[in-house]
């Protein structure tokens, strides 16, 4: 099994790197906030084609490959449902109903997502809660007991006020009403499933992306703040702190591309591998924002240091799934 990456992905890597380098910058990403979407940028990678990317009749990518530009995503906060328009058209590809959306997902007519939480509400009157990018999505994917639902959205963006969070994300909840089947019973719920496992390990990728682009502004910043007349990356207490975060981060990055591999060749334990990934980029990619902010000192914590947009999103970011608590429950009964 070899992990790293081929020369296609490496130039996918460097293509969408200066793409999002260019479209991305701090100053889009806190433009964005609080609702956490840039029309303009989700406009961009529309004309690059990439919505489509991860589907068959589009780019034809594979979860290896998303992964690639999911990092790159994350490296620079993309304030876009990227991941969330991925899966959800991966899943729409499945069912005849959901292919003839496709077309608009292409054009950047329809930004599709997927309600990872259960659903809630009265049984009247169902509601997804907290949908990832459900504030701005056109068509939301929703399971609802044994039926895979659509829901459609007509006008102009946003379609919710979003709720305020800590990690500037698109969320909203999203009535099921009107909603159209696309599947029941077991093939609704596999193919739910998979596509929550896809949604995992995408989301890994970004934080683990996220993860890696803090730590390098924090031994940026180390190299260039002094005391005692030397840099203070100097110190042990510090060089030590990164030295484990640069371990840790090697351990996340390694894992999310071997859950992609198993996931990609339909592996045993692709699912477990993706929320292992999922776990462990979360926490890693919060321990080093952490750290990296507590090496700016008081300076980490306002508002004009870029490490405070990465510490407060490696804290959010994750939660959309669920506690973590519950993740790593639902993770020890399906391996052990």
């Amino acid at each position: 099994m070899d992990l790293s990456l081929t020369a296609d992905q490496e130039a996918l890597r460097e293509a969408f790197g200066d793409l999002l380098a260019k479209e991305s910058t701090p100053a889009r990403v806190r433009a964005a906030e609080p609702s956490g979407y840039d029309e303009e940028l989700w406009r961009t990678l529309v004309a690059a084609d990439v919505p489509l990317m991860g589907v068959p009749s589009g780019g034809g990518a594979s979860l290896a490959e998303l992964v690639v530009v999911a990092r790159e995503a994350g490296r620079r906060l993309a304030p876009v449902p990227l991941v969330e328009a991925w899966v959800a058209a991966r899943l729409l590809a499945r069912f005849p109903a959901g292919v003839a959306l496709l077309r608009g997902v292409g054009t950047g007519e329809i930004l599709p997502t997927l309600a990872v939480r259960p659903v809630a509400g009265p049984a009247a009157a169902p509601v997804a809660r907290l949908v990832p990018g459900g504030a701005v999505a056109d068509a939301v994917v929703v399971l609802a007991g044994d039926e895979l639902l659509l829901v459609r959205r007509d006008g102009p963006r946003p379609y919710a006020p979003v709720p305020p969070n800590l990690g500037c994300q698109p969320l909203a909840d999203v009535p099921l009403a009107g909603g159209v089947p696309l599947a029941q019973g077991p093939e609704a719920r596999e193919a739910f499933a998979a596509a929550v496992t896809e949604w995992t390990l995408l989301t890994a990728a970004t934080l683990d992306g996220l993860r890696a682009e803090a730590l390098r502004i924090g031994v940026e910043y180390v190299t260039e703040r002094h005391a005692f007349g030397v840099p203070i990356g100097w110190f042990q207490t510090v060089a030590h702190r990164l030295a484990d975060a640069v371990t840790a981060g090697e351990g996340a990055e390694l894992l999310v591309h071997e859950a992609a591999w198993a996931l990609d060749g339909d592996r045993p334990r692709g699912a477990a591998l993706a929320s292992m990934a999922f776990l462990h980029a979360a926490e890693v990619a919060f321990v080093t924002t952490r750290a990296c902010l507590q090496f700016h000192g008081g300076y980490g914590y306002t508002l004009e240091y870029d490490i405070q947009l990465y510490l407060r999103r490696a804290k959010a970011w994750p939660l959309a799934l669920g506690a973590p608590r519950d993740l790593y429950r639902a993770l020890a009964r399906e391996v052990f």
